[in-house]
């Protein structure tokens, strides 16, 4: 036998055997009996739709001229969602909306939580905003200046993120929340224009204090929604190997203020020189410790191109990486590696998905059925404590094997546990492009197409507002059934409206220990869904605060979540729940991981029909505030608990 034939003999067996597992998975469902029995262990009441902005609704984007072919693909983002605590009440009562119809960012009570405040809009003035070329990608809520008060950050297309730093109310004022009790700063002293899609808080040299990542999805310095532009902007370079996207930009926090001025300073950081690194188009990112030393690993969904696993190696004011892929197998195809996929990231979420308390990573991509073929993917952890060391990412796939692979136009992700019997859901946003003209036949046809006309988009076909792309996609709830698999409940549960969805915010609104959440839509109403819950397990929930303690004294522990505990969330710590039956449950406090929706910074446990008078051993760890290592054994009880860790 020849030996080029021989040569194509192992993939083409690969791709064989691949093809026919995912035949015989794709259209695996449950009967109705069993749908509707899986069904009954959860309920929603029905979607609130959240308020206009005020003024004329958009449904597109005015874009540069080159681009006006597509306006209707750069239209597509936008969309935000962020719950937490902005008034101080100690509930993540509050939401951050950020709604393209008219470009705002709204603070607004989450609806059935009481009128405490009236809903504001956050403008940048006194800074620099032009509306012609500027739009409002997402929020994160963070405690920049560490003074207790939520500030909230906002990341844009077309200028760098600015900071709204919370004035605390002094004695005697009205405490009611409004415009005036924020201070709008610049987190980038510069006139770049950024293109940002993705953005997390976290501690990632290890010093004590929350940092900042901003990754950035078009080229810096683009004039995308310059209408008046002249010449022509540049698109993806490749199909599957772009790397002509915007740059990771790190602020490292450096100092700050609090009181009736408050500031941050942050010290702005480049780190990677590397294209194939430094200029992915970035859709998603997340961020959390997987190898145990309290300094937060990245994940970096890319689009066009494959997503990167950062191991962190920094120390305080000095940040280093490395590029962790994972291993290929005979049998393995290439998509199937983590860092080798082709795939087009535009989610990303960490949570222990198999219940063997490591934490797993779940990633969306565009995966509708006959579409272009492609999978989400579940990287479940193997539990190799020598893989980081030796630069190897300690993952595999397993998306088809536990049901995730297959949705629709995938893109926020939020692993969750909705009816507290500790085993996790996974809420998913998806929808492209809502019109009346399917236009999968060209976008077929782009996927097909030579790799060098991709960056020109006179060369793409024409998706312009009134085409569809996967736009009555059904959100997804995935729930996971006997047979171990996981199964979409979203139309039993009467969440099926065919919202076209870009993030899922996440917190326990009420405090009744059910997971409420809000999706954030493009073009269309955002909406909060209220758990209602009646037969939900018992559950464990963490507010764990960073403040100044006793020397001797490492943790204090408040029954609920008191109002008027004024201290920072402990961004980045850890929490190891030991059950009675010796069950283990895992998570961490992340500052905003996903694409453009934002959990509230706490930790919650389902316990299934645990004793509510048990006794619960957990241990913390986390970094205090000079960047030290501590960790703290605690016996807790079920319920909501705030815990102060010393710093």
């Amino acid at each position: 036998m020849p030996k080029a034939i021989r040569n194509w003999i192992p993939p083409l067996v690969a791709l064989g055997i691949v093809s026919l597992l995912g035949f015989a998975t794709l259209d695996r469902r449950l009967g109705d009996a069993e749908l509707a029995q899986l069904a009954g262990h959860y309920r929603f009441d029905a979607p609130i739709l959240l308020p206009d902005p005020v003024g004329v609704l958009k449904t597109t984007r005015q874009v540069h001229p080159s681009l006006a072919r597509i306006s209707g693909w750069i239209s597509t983002v936008g969309a935000g969602a962020a719950l937490g605590d902005v008034d101080g009440d100690g509930s993540p009562n509050d939401l951050c909306l950020v709604d393209p119809r008219a470009d705002t960012v709204t603070i607004m009570p989450v609806p059935g939580t009481g009128k405490r405040y009236e809903a504001f809009t956050l403008e940048p003035a006194p800074l620099r905003y032009a509306p012609q070329t500027m739009a409002p990608m997402g929020c994160l809520l963070a405690d920049l200046n560490e003074d207790g008060w939520m500030d909230v950050v906002v990341y844009f297309w077309g200028r760098t993120p600015v900071a709204y730093l919370r004035v605390p109310p002094s004695e005697g004022s009205p405490t009611a929340l409004t415009r005036a009790g924020f201070k709008a700063v610049e987190l980038v002293d510069s006139q770049e224009r950024w293109f940002t899609n993705a953005a997390t808080l976290a501690d990632f040299d290890g010093d004590g204090h929350p940092d900042l990542l901003f990754a950035n999805y078009f080229a810096d310095g683009s004039d995308i929604l310059n209408a008046h532009g002249t010449g022509s902007e540049h698109l993806h370079d490749t199909k599957s190997k772009s790397f002509n996207g915007g740059r990771k930009h790190f602020l490292l926090w450096n100092a700050s203020t609090s009181g009736a001025d408050p500031s941050v300073r942050f010290q702005h950081v480049t780190p990677f020189s590397d294209p194939a690194l430094d200029r992915g188009w970035t859709l998603a990112v997340a961020a959390a410790d997987l190898d145990g030393d309290q300094l937060p690993e990245i994940y970096l969904a890319n689009d066009f191109g494959p997503d990167r696993l950062l191991h962190n190696r920094s120390t305080p004011g000095h940040l280093e990486f490395a590029v962790l892929e994972g291993k290929r197998g005979f049998f393995t195809p290439k998509s199937a590696v983590l860092g080798q996929d082709s795939f087009k990231g535009m989610g990303v979420d960490f949570g222990d998905i198999n219940g063997d308390g490591l934490l797993d990573i779940y990633v969306s991509n565009i995966a509708a059925p006959y579409s272009l073929q492609e999978s989400h993917m579940l990287w479940v952890n193997s539990a190799d404590p020598g893989a980081f060391a030796r630069g190897e990412a300690p993952f595999t796939q397993a998306a088809e094997r536990y049901g995730l692979a297959h949705s629709g136009w995938g893109w926020d992700a939020k692993i969750v546990d909705l009816n507290n019997d500790g085993v996790p859901e996974v809420l998913q946003a998806t929808g492209f492009l809502k019109g009346r003209v399917n236009r999968w036949a060209e976008l077929q046809a782009l996927a097909t197409s030579n790799d060098q006309i991709m960056s020109n988009p006179g060369f793409w076909p024409a998706f312009r507002p009134g085409d569809d792309l996967s736009g009555y996609q059904p959100n997804a709830l995935f729930a996971r059934a006997a047979d171990g698999r996981f199964y979409t409940l979203s139309a039993a549960l009467s969440l099926a409206d065919p919202y076209v969805t870009r993030g899922v915010a996440v917190a326990d609104v009420d405090g009744d220990g059910a997971l409420d959440f809000v999706y954030a839509n493009q073009w269309e109403p955002s909406v909060y869904v209220h758990n209602g819950c009646k037969d939900c397990g018992g559950f464990l929930g963490l507010r764990l605060l960073k403040g100044p303690l006793p020397p001797e004294q490492s943790t204090r522990v408040l029954s609920g979540r008191p109002g008027g505990v004024h201290l920072p969330p402990a961004i980045g710590a850890s929490v190891r729940l030991r059950l009675p039956d010796g069950a283990l449950r895992v998570g961490q406090i992340d500052g905003g991981n996903g694409h453009s929706g934002r959990r509230s910074p706490e930790l919650h446990f389902g316990l299934g029909k645990l004793d509510p008078a048990a006794r619960l051993e957990i241990r913390i760890d986390w970094r205090d505030g000079q960047g030290r290592p501590r960790s703290a054994d605690l016996q807790i009880q079920p319920g909501w608990n705030t815990i102060v860790l010393g710093s």
